[in-house]
């Protein structure tokens, strides 16, 4: 008996320790730098602007000085993204592929969608 479940416990933990290796080479799909087209849903906020951004093993970093990007994309894909620029805040979800991606986004008092592009 002592002997079957110390063999449950070292399955377990060898199913833990693989789950865990596998993990970022899933989101190293998505790794590079991505384009990101903002579009608003309300005409008195700014809409068309593009903010480059780059993903390093599912973790978002932004490549622009005059904004900050943070966030992290996970192994199917979906993102879940947070950019800011001085006192502007806005937060964005969606699902990328290896190329493309698309979502959705809201700040305080604006929203829409976006489209993402790999550079």
């Amino acid at each position: 008996m002592q002997g079957f479940r110390k063999t449950i416990i070292a399955t377990r933990i060898l199913f833990l320790v693989a789950v865990a290796v596998a993990t970022p080479a899933t989101a190293a799909t998505f790794d590079g730098s991505w384009n990101v087209q903002i579009a608003s849903s309300n005409v008195a906020c700014p809409s068309g602007s593009s903010v480059s951004i780059g993903i390093n093993n599912g973790q978002v970093a932004s490549n622009n000085a005059m904004v900050t990007a943070s966030g992290r994309v996970a192994e199917a894909g979906t993102i879940s993204v947070t950019l800011s620029s001085g006192l502007k805040k806005a937060i964005g979800y969606g699902r990328l592929t290896s190329t493309s991606g698309s979502g959705t986004w809201h700040g305080a008092m604006c929203s829409g969608t976006w489209t993402a592009q790999r550079i």
